[in-house]
């Protein structure tokens, strides 16, 4: 089996209730090798590569808002089958609906804006992998 990376973010909820540490922490107990990693900040224009089919969904601008409330971490992971281990281990989208033990489970919580904040995004496929990876790490070469 060959390795693949994923690019794996904890979004700003993650990063102010000070969860880094646990969630990198997670991925190395896999066995996974953290490739990359940096401290930054969500832009308009990165948001609108990143979510390019949601850019006209009513709810990209919820997006944009809580993407850009603060710092987040961008991680580039590598591992064989990272992307759909790391998929399982984030949980379900909404946090309530996640299984005990996964990082939204542990993590997310319900507030009082009624947005949804749920502390990381992993990428679902290699193809979305690659082009996320480039959009945040644009200084990788491919593998």
């Amino acid at each position: 089996m060959e390795k693949e990376r994923t690019l794996i973010l904890i979004k700003p909820d993650g990063v102010a209730q000070r969860h880094i540490g646990e969630i990198l922490t997670r991925i190395e107990r896999k066995g996974y090798q953290i490739i990359a990693l940096k401290v930054t900040t969500a832009t308009q224009e990165k948001l609108r590569a990143h979510y390019a089919q949601k850019v006209d969904k009513p709810y990209f601008k919820d997006i944009c808002a809580y993407m850009m409330e603060g710092p987040l971490v961008a991680v580039v992971a590598e591992g064989i089958n990272i992307i759909a281990a790391f998929h399982r281990m984030a949980g379900a989208t909404e946090p309530l609906a996640a299984a005990p033990g996964t990082i939204r489970a542990d993590f997310g919580c319900e507030w009082a804006d009624g947005n949804l904040r749920n502390v990381v995004h992993s990428s679902d496929e290699a193809q979305s992998a690659a082009q996320e990876i480039k959009i945040w790490f644009p200084e990788l070469t491919e593998k």
